[in-house]
């Protein structure tokens, strides 16, 4: 069950996916469902409740907030993580080397052969209530 005042307009929380401007459609879209995986699962109190259609099939509940999705250099990215890390907000990762990889256990270990100021990656952030809201 989800805490109705987090999810109901005007919302405080919005969830932010910041993309590398340089990647195929595919590959921003396949990052942005990753990183917003990585909210979801982090924060199960931002789902909203499950869906239903006026024939009763039901479906999957979503994320019941906004998402807003920006892209951004390489070097925007690294100074968007490296303020993040700074003010010790929470993130999600997908690096370059996660493309190249077939399942989870094998992504994390992508990650974890690099050092954070090393990374090919693209970030995300969350704002929660009870959180500074602070900008990137």
């Amino acid at each position: 069950m989800t805490d109705p005042d987090i999810l109901t307009p005007p919302f405080d929380t919005k969830v932010a996916i910041v993309v590398r401007d340089d990647l195929e459609t595919w590959q921003r879209l396949n990052v942005t469902a990753f990183l917003a995986s990585g909210i979801a699962a982090e924060h199960p109190q931002l789902i909203g409740e499950p869906y239903a259609d006026a024939d009763g099939t039901t479906y999957l509940r979503l994320l019941g907030l906004p998402v807003l999705v920006f892209e951004g250099c390489k070097e925007s990215l690294a100074a968007a993580r490296e303020r993040a890390v700074r003010r010790r907000l929470p993130l999600a990762v997908y690096t370059s080397d996660m493309f190249r990889t077939g399942h989870d256990a094998a992504n994390r270990a992508v990650v974890a052969a690099v050092h954070g100021t090393d990374l090919d990656s693209w970030a995300s952030r969350c704002t929660v209530p009870g959180t500074p809201s602070t900008r990137w």
